[in-house]
């Protein structure tokens, strides 16, 4: 890129327009990676119509990179979303949500043509289709980045310091195991025959009935934003339950407990905003007796210098299904016959900590192991038995029971593709960057912008001159 461009780099080296950085904290494809914003600012000497190229490429031990290119352009169209209002007052799980959606042109140009994206997780799906809409799935095989996606093409000249909304709002239904699933929407300054580009790698299907429409709308300041999302519903409540089971043996043989873990829903726990952060529960080993082999899954508990096999940490992947069911094999030695002997299972307890607003059925949530019993023993909130159908388990976490945010699909049916095994909280179970493809920035005249490498979805560049 050529000056009247001037460039800033916050974490990294730079050197006249070339900003090297480094880091072993990568993300791959074209998932966010927050901590490497390049930020780009016009000068004295620039002027609306420049333009420009920056480049981002890397190199790494095992790891390949695609170039990436941003166009960038001075001036031109830029779009504010007319932000989205709160659930309405008992809204729930199954309820039709009304997104009033719109945009405001803050920029110094018009925008020739318009596209609207919006998308919904697992949880949510669109009633109504349009003529002028397209419609498809991405991530299909992965529910926490699973999306039903629309696109919507409006022509017209859309000129600066003005506002438009639809005609009618957006028809958002809920189904009835939803729980923080996510709706957002993005107008750009694309038009429709540009937007070809925003359709890469997925199978788009054509809408039908009346056309969605834009009207002029009061431009009124601090209701627009850079990107509108709302999570819904965030209401509902699951059911996890953990159980465990009976045992008998004499000193020094070996017998099997097999614990499990459900949710008897109703919602689904995806964990979409920690991007699959595991659940964790803990186990307790009964008097008398020694772990011999354990779930991949299930560690002794770190004490810090050391290891207390008394009791085991495990962890269980998001998303969990609202009827999804986990086992986790135990395999106990009897090194001294103990009747009776008790060992707790639980999710983890913390000093001061509220009661998770999304469990429905505390009652159920502690499980016991019970060798050599006499039948006698008081085994409270375990729905019993042993033995299990199974399921995947895994994750490296270390928070118990994080369900924030969701994100939806359609209708109240699963959405196609299988769950998705979070390893790690947050989007640290991402792995290295490899971005694709070539997006394009507009900004508008004086103002700065934020570039993630990788982390600009899509804006075209629209005009190449004043």
């Amino acid at each position: 890129m050529k000056p009247p461009f001037a460039g800033s780099y916050q974490r990294g080296d730079l050197d006249g327009l070339v900003a090297v950085c480094t880091s072993d904290n990568l993300y791959p494809g074209d998932v966010l990676n927050p901590n490497y914003d390049l930020r780009v600012e016009v000068t004295d000497e620039s002027k609306a119509g420049d333009f420009g190229k920056i480049k981002v490429t890397g190199q790494g031990e095992g790891l390949t990179f695609n170039e990436h290119t941003v166009d960038v352009l001075i001036g031109g169209p830029e779009l504010r979303m007319k932000q989205l209002p709160a659930e309405p007052a008992g809204f729930a799980a199954g309820d039709t949500y009304s997104a009033p959606l719109g945009f405001r042109n803050v920029g110094s140009m018009a925008a020739d043509g318009v596209v609207l994206r919006f998308s919904g997780t697992r949880g949510l799906s669109f009633p109504d289709t349009y003529e002028n809409c397209e419609y498809a799935e991405e991530n299909k095989e992965d529910l926490i980045h699973y999306r039903k996606v629309v696109l919507c093409s409006f022509e017209g000249d859309f000129a600066p310091g003005k506002a438009w909304a639809l005609s009618a709002p957006v028809k958002v239904r809920t189904a009835a195991f939803a729980l923080g699933d996510i709706f957002d929407y993005r107008f750009t300054a694309v038009s429709p025959k540009q937007a070809e580009q925003l359709r890469k790698g997925l199978d788009f299907r054509a809408g039908t009935g009346d056309a969605l429409t834009l009207k002029p709308a009061a431009a009124t300041s601090g209701e627009y934003v850079r990107h509108a999302e709302r999570d819904l519903a965030t209401k509902n409540t699951y059911d996890l339950d953990l159980s465990g089971g009976r045992a008998d043996g004499a000193q020094g043989e070996t017998t099997e407990v097999d614990i499990r873990m459900s949710n008897h829903g109703p919602a689904w726990i995806g964990a979409l905003r920690s991007g699959g952060e595991p659940f964790t529960f803990r186990v307790n080993v009964p008097e008398g007796a020694k772990v011999t082999k354990s779930p991949a899954s299930c560690n002794p508990m770190n004490t810090g210098d050391d290891k207390d096999e008394s009791q085991y940490l495990c962890w269980a992947a998001t998303p969990f299904l609202e009827d999804d069911k986990r086992s986790f094999p135990f395999e106990f030695l009897i090194e001294k016959v103990v009747a009776g002997a008790k060992g707790r299972i639980h999710f983890p307890e913390f000093p001061g900590q509220e009661p998770n607003p999304w469990e429905g059925e505390p009652a159920n949530d502690d499980g016991w192991i019970v060798l050599n019993g006499t039948g006698d023993e008081e085994t409270p909130g375990d729905t019993g038995g042993s033995g299990s159908t199974g399921g995947s388990t895994g994750g490296s976490g270390s928070t118990g029971g994080s369900t924030e945010g969701s994100t939806g699909g359609s209708g109240d049916d699963a959405a196609t593709g299988g769950s998705s095994a979070g390893t790690t909280g947050g989007n640290s179970a991402q792995g290295g960057l490899a971005s694709t493809g070539s997006t394009a920035l507009l900004a508008a005249g004086g103002a700065a912008v934020a570039l993630a490498a990788g982390g600009v979805l899509f804006v075209a560049a629209r005009r190449r001159s004043a």
